[in-house]
């Protein structure tokens, strides 16, 4: 990739300049110009120990850069997790390698905790003289003693955690609390900074950083040999198999949303969210992108790890915490401003208190896939899941806030309605395959009726398309247009070919689309959701519209989306939630999993239908 100038609007780097690094149990950014300001200790959804990315003054940094800095580029080591970012500065160029390492031997396809607790950067100079900066101030005061030329830091917030911060060359506290160095290094000479959390690493017991990244590289690539892709755009779904990877929790099988929280769906808004958690319907839908491109242990260990907290909890929430609650209570942080001072910044997500009537479904999918994939349904497991398929028949007509979450009044959104369908279908396949006592007829019966009733009340004869939502109970008209229409022949509901289907596909396409391709979820002004301001183009949907394609055979046209789509990643093949469509810069949080999700199921229907279309065409 070319060297490009940094640029910063409002002092902050776009989103799209910053590369995740991870180890399977928290993760990192970092960004194009050598700093970390984004890094939750000891779990993806823990503690912000460094979030500059939402305070640009007052969320800290661990930066490693050198100074006179003028452009940079970053990439993968390929196959792996393991970041390099080349920093031109005015006398010299500095190679700055980052990662989580991972311990010697480790196994990422096993689900036991890889990696050792600690970031490892380390910069070498590749021409010229450099004068290396380093600077490590957390979001929050610490309280920091020089130990055996290392720094101890203790943090109010975690004070369980032993953090430890090591430099192979001089560091100092400064005046600000920050603990801070300078270098000077000419070509070939290196640095090497740790930042420790596990507490079982010796001040004194230094490892060789390159043999640390050597073998973390190997255990990357040894993963990635299991990925079996041969179809468009191989390298982006590489990569994004890779992303998902760095965004699952090993010891768990948990997959976050994301890394981030509060990155804003439009600049200055209130759309922002705390996305560090794992949705019930993420799972169905990555469940399915992960076992078709060989992540079969990925989606077993996710979907095992979902199912175990129902089983024990007698319930289905619609999201989960590492620990397998729901998350805290959402709450504003007045300390941070916000990215670009997009505020408020939240933590925890208020959503999950919510009812989204399509967890039923959602969950009975991931459950029908688990049997699918050879897993049994024990007796307890059971019991939860027929009362999910009861709780879908009893309140399939009750408003709901929808798969967007909205935060208004609910409403009889079509989705849901699907879903509840979906509920009792695959309750029925479940039963049936293995045997279980469940009121055959009845279901059947219910299955059919929520179908029917979808079919006659979300089809608008009018505008010849399928709507947001059913009519209400009080009468009304059935909403505006809504992006989650194309997931229809996806959940199999309504076949993509269906005529009603490719009227609405053509109707979702034309109304709201966001130009090249993009589309919003809904349009505001026709869609209430309870917030102000706007979003940008959701790039799901934009996948979902070429699965749609595919489905009604118009292959060109999904081809051609489908590299459209996939030309918006990064140079190191990472996506965002959403793209602003005047300007292509991401928003909302990043990097996103259904985004990546997209680019892999995407991927592998093209690829399947090529297939079978040119194999038609030989015959």
């Amino acid at each position: 990739m070319p060297l490009r100038p940094l640029h910063r609007t409002d002092g902050y780097l776009p989103i799209e300049d910053h590369g995740l690094i991870g180890d399977g149990v928290t993760c990192a950014l970092v960004a194009r110009d050598g700093a970390i300001p984004w890094l939750c200790l000891p779990t993806f959804d823990g503690e912000p120990f460094v979030a500059g990315l939402l305070d640009a003054r007052g969320g800290g940094t661990f930066s490693v850069t050198p100074a006179g800095l003028r452009q940079a580029e970053q990439r993968y080591l390929p196959d792996t997790g393991v970041l390099v970012t080349e920093l031109h500065a005015v006398d010299g160029v500095l190679e700055l390698t980052d990662c989580l390492p991972l311990r010697s031997g480790a196994d990422l396809s096993e689900p036991v905790p890889a990696g050792r607790g600690e970031i490892l950067r380390t910069a070498r100079v590749l021409s010229g003289s450099v004068d290396v900066e380093v600077r490590l101030a957390p979001k929050d005061g610490v309280q920091v003693r020089s130990e055996l030329e290392a720094w101890r830091i203790r943090w109010p917030a975690r004070p369980d955690l032993d953090l430890l911060l090591w430099c192979s060359h001089p560091l100092t506290l400064s005046g600000d609390g920050a603990i801070t160095g300078r270098a000077r290094l000419a070509a070939g000479e290196r640095l090497t900074v740790t930042l420790q959390w596990s507490g079982q690493t010796h001040t004194r017991a230094r490892h060789d950083p390159q043999r640390l990244l050597d073998q973390t590289a190997a255990a990357w690539r040894d993963w990635a040999g299991c990925l079996a892709y041969e179809g468009p755009q191989r390298e982006l779904v590489r990569r994004s198999a890779l992303t998902l990877k760095l965004l699952d929790h090993v010891p768990t099988g948990a997959v976050m949303a994301a890394a981030t929280s509060s990155l804003p769906e439009g600049i200055g808004g209130e759309r922002n969210w705390d996305y560090r958690y794992t949705w019930v319907r993420d799972a169905a839908f990555t469940g399915y992108a992960l076992n078709r491109i060989g992540m079969g242990e990925e989606s077993y260990a996710f979907l095992a790890w979902t199912l175990r907290n129902v089983e024990r909890r007698g319930r289905v929430d619609i999201m989960y915490a590492l620990d397998g609650e729901p998350p805290a209570t959402e709450w504003l942080d007045a300390t941070l401003s916000g990215y670009r001072g997009s505020s408020p910044v939240r933590w925890g997500n208020g959503a999950a208190r919510q009812v989204q009537n399509d967890v039923y479904g959602e969950l009975l999918d991931v459950a029908y896939q688990w049997v699918r994939g050879g897993g049994e349904v024990s007796e307890p497991l059971w019991i939860a899941l027929r009362s999910l398929a009861e709780q879908a028949v009893s309140r399939w007509e009750t408003p709901d806030h929808g798969i967007w979450e909205i935060r208004d009044a609910g409403r009889p959104f079509t989705y849901s309605v699907a879903m509840c369908h979906v509920a009792v279908d695959r309750a029925l396949r479940i039963a049936e395959h293995q045997g279980l006592p469940h009121p055959r007829e009845r279901w059947r019966a219910e299955a059919d009726r929520i179908h029917r009733t979808l079919l006659d009340q979300a089809w608008d004869p009018d505008r010849g398309t399928f709507t947001e939502h059913l009519t209400p109970p009080s009468g009304g008209d059935r909403g505006g247009l809504d992006g989650s229409l194309l997931t229809l022949p996806l959940r199999r509901v309504v076949a993509a070919d269906d005529p009603r289907m490719v009227a609405t596909t053509e109707a979702v396409r034309r109304h709201l689309s966001a130009g090249d391709g993009l589309l919003y979820r809904y349009l505001h002004e026709e869609s209430p959701d309870g917030l102000q301001g706007t979003e940008g183009a959701f790039l799901l949907c934009s996948f979902w519209l070429v699965d749609n394609l595919v489905g009604q055979g118009r292959l060109e046209e999904a081809h051609d989306l489908y590299a459209s789509l996939c030309g918006r990643a990064t140079e190191l093949g990472l996506l965002a939630e959403e793209v602003d469509p005047s300007t292509g810069a991401f928003l909302g949080n990043f990097p996103q999993a259904f985004s990546h999700v997209g680019v892999i199921s995407s991927g592998w229907n093209l690829a399947r239908a090529t297939a079978a279309a040119e194999g038609g065409a030989a015959r």
